[in-house]
C-alpha cells in the first residue's frame, strides 16, 4: 500500500520521560525499556543526560546505559547535554547526536540554567564550534516556544531569531518544543508554517507535551505545516517542573496511530509498541498510556484471534 511518506519518531521516554519520576530505575531498567523501543521499530530513541547526578538523579549512570546500547547501526542514538562539559563526555562515548537546550524566553532560561537567552546562546555557540570542528552532530531544542509559565506569550519572532542563531552557530536541527504543553493546533500551524519557510522542512521537529489534551491535535497542525519528525514519550511518560499537573509528553503510540491513520508510514510495529508502553507502566508505576492504548489493545487482539 503506498503511502505519502515517512514521519520520523524519536522517543523520549528514557530521558525526558523519566528524569520526572518519583522512582528512578536502575541502569539495566532504562536499558530494558529502550531495548523494548528497539524491538518496536522506533528510528530514533534519546537514550539519558550527561547532566550533574545531583541535579537530576533519575539520569545518573547515562555513560553505562550507552555502554549497553544494542543496534548502534541501525537506531539513532541521542542524549542531552547542557553544557561543554556534557559535550566533551558524548565525544568519548561516540554518541551520535547531542542535544543542546535554549529557551526562546529569557526568563525561562534564567531559572533553568542560570543564563539570559544571549549567554545561554553564547555557550552554545561554543560547544556548536566544537562540534563542527570535530564533525560531530549537536542539535539544539528551542523550549517554551510558544508559551513560557512566566512571561506568558512568546513572539513568533523571538522563536525564530533564537532559532536562526543556532543554526547560523552549526545546529545541524532544530526542535520546536512546547514545554509545557500550552500551544493550540492553531498557534502551532502559525509557527511552524513560518519555521518551514524560512528554514525548510527537513531542518525542523516538533516536541509537544499533553498537558491541555492537544498534544495529537498539535501534531496534526504541525503534519499540516510541512513538519515530518517529531518526539514522543512511551505510555505518555514525562512531566514539566514548571507545570503542576502536567500529563507528561503527547505518547508514542498515539501519535503513531495517528500519522498512520493519515496515511504515512513509520516502521513501527503496533503491537511491540504496546508491549513497550505495558513495560514503562510497570518499571515506572505512573505511567498512563495512550489515550487510544485501551482501543489499539483490542485491535491487536483481534488481529492476534484470526
Amino acid at each position: 500500500m503506498k503511502t505519502k511518506g515517512k514521519i520520523i519518531i524519536n522517543d523520549v521516554g528514557p530521558r525526558d520521560g523519566l528524569q520526572n519520576q518519583k522512582k528512578h530505575l536502575s541502569v539495566d531498567e532504562r536499558v530494558a525499556l529502550i531495548n523494548a523501543l528497539v524491538a518496536a521499530g522506533l528510528p530514533a530513541i534519546e537514550v539519558g543526560a550527561f547532566v550533574s547526578p545531583k541535579a537530576v538523579p533519575a539520569m545518573a549512570g547515562t555513560d553505562e546505559v550507552i555502554h549497553q546500547l544494542e543496534a548502534k547501526d541501525k537506531v539513532a542514538y541521542s542524549v542531552l547535554i547542557p553544557n561543554e562539559r556534557g559535550f566533551s563526555t558524548g565525544v568519548e562515548l561516540n554518541v551520535p547526536l547531542m542535544s543542546l537546550v535554549v529557551a526562546a524566553s529569557t526568563t525561562m532560561n534564567e531559572k533553568n540554567i542560570r543564563m539570559t537567552t544571549n549567554q545561554a546562546l553564547s555557550m552554545s555557540s561554543d560547544v556548536l564550534a566544537l562540534a563542527t570542528q570535530l564533525n560531530r552532530r549537536v542539535q539544539a531544542y528551542v523550549a517554551t516556544a510558544w508559551e513560557c509559565p512566566f512571561e506568558g506569550h512568546i513572539s513568533v519572532d523571538e522563536v525564530i531569531k533564537v532559532s536562526a542563531a543556532l543554526l547560523d552557530a552549526g545546529a545541524a536541527h532544530i526542535v520546536v518544543a512546547d514545554t509545557i504543553g500550552a500551544a493550540s493546533p492553531d498557534q502551532v500551524h502559525v509557527l511552524m508554517s513560518k519555521m518551514v519557510s524560512e528554514f525548510g522542512a527537513n531542518k525542523l521537529s516538533c516536541h509537544f507535551h499533553d498537558t491541555r489534551a492537544m498534544g495529537v491535535a498539535n501534531v496534526y497542525a504541525a503534519i499540516e505545516a510541512g513538519i515530518r519528525q517529531f518526539d514522543a514519550s512511551i505510555a505518555g511518560l514525562g512531566g514539566c517542573p514548571f507545570a503542576p499537573g502536567a500529563t507528561g509528553n503527547v505518547a508514542t503510540e498515539d501519535v503513531v496511530l495517528l500519522v498512520e491513520q493519515m496515511g504515512y508510514s513509520t516502521g513501527i510495529d503496533m503491537g511491540l509498541l504496546l508491549a513497550a508502553s505495558d513495560k514503562a507502566k510497570a518499571l515506572t508505576g505512573t505511567a498512563r498510556g495512550g489515550h487510544a492504548k485501551t482501543w489499539l489493545e483490542q485491535q491487536e487482539n483481534k488481529r492476534g484471534s484470526k
